[in-house]
């Protein structure tokens, strides 16, 4: 991640809210969590300020959850972030900001789930919801929900060097089961809302199940699979029939081979970014995506 150019601090944070919506102005202000794109912070205990402190498109990313999220919160049966006010670019923060609901819980990459069958309804049920047919002028992914195809440059180059790092053992089987994905029949169904960044740092926990789901940045309308592949990196051994079967509508053979390539390109770059000693690295990504990787492997032997 590059550095940021302004260190966002909480007097930084006070000063922005109170400039352009001193209603809130008297609220507390304390770190809620650096996540890749965003600094988040607490806004007394309902709100959170999103600033965008590492990546360049983060604000592209904020002014979408803006226009799209509030339409599709109320029909979503996990909590997630709602965009209540909008900051705009100044003297003191030239990049664009936002005030959203906070959502409380625990990143799943930190405390997996436990209680397997309620968090898989749980998952089956959101993403059930959410995949509906998106409108036009919804956003399109770039780089997800679209053909698999067209990640399969990247995904050699990623094996490749996975294999040379010693972070995968069983390459062969890896190869087979990204073969498998990467050749069924492309989606030819309405592009439907996903959320295209179900790692588990993006979903929260409580009490060893789901209970909310956190940055929409990514969000576009595109292929369920990409989506629908969250279940192998996000749920224990044993579970995914479970959440097959209570995902609706029922899932053709096509989308379940496209789901195990989407979980393989995501458990790949969070296995990447688990072993990072780099300031970008996040350890507690490692094991889940391993997790996965192994589970992945199982179909196809």
């Amino acid at each position: 991640m590059p550095h940021a150019e302004i260190e966002v601090t909480a007097e930084l944070v006070r000063d922005l809210v109170r400039d352009q919506h001193p209603d809130l102005a008297d609220l507390p202000v304390r770190l809620g969590a650096l996540g890749w794109d965003n600094q988040l912070w607490r806004l007394g205990d309902e709100l959170a300020v999103r600033l965008p402190w590492a990546t360049r498109d983060s604000d592209a990313l904020l002014r979408k959850e803006r226009t799209w999220v509030p339409a599709l919160a109320p029909h979503l049966p996990l909590p997630v972030p709602v965009p209540q006010r909008f900051g705009e670019p100044s003297e003191r923060f030239p990049r664009p900001w936002l005030i959203t609901t906070w959502v409380p819980g625990t990143p799943a990459d930190r405390a997996p789930v436990t209680r397997a069958a309620d968090a898989t309804e749980s998952l089956a049920a959101f993403l059930t919801a959410l995949h509906q047919p998106a409108p036009d002028g919804a956003p399109a992914g770039r780089d997800r929900g679209g053909p698999l195809a067209d990640r399969a440059e990247g995904v050699a180059k990623g094996l490749a060097s996975a294999a040379e790092r010693g972070l995968i053992r069983d390459l062969d089987a890896v190869h087979a089961v990204w073969h498998d994905a990467v050749t069924a029949p492309e989606w030819t169904g309405p592009a439907l809302w996903i959320h295209a960044d179900l790692h588990p740092a993006n979903v929260l926990t409580a009490d060893g199940s789901f209970c909310g789901v956190i940055d929409f940045g990514a969000l576009c309308a595109g292929d369920p699979a990409c989506d629908l592949a969250a279940a192998w990196i996000l749920l224990p051994d044993g579970a995914i029939d479970r959440f097959h079967a209570a995902y609706r509508p029922t899932l053709d053979t096509a989308t379940l081979r496209r789901a195990r390539g989407w979980a393989l390109w995501r458990a790949l770059g969070c296995i990447f970014i688990g072993n990072d000693a780099g300031p970008g690295g996040k350890p507690t990504w490692g094991p889940p995506a391993n997790a996965a990787l192994r589970r992945l492997i199982a179909t196809i032997r």
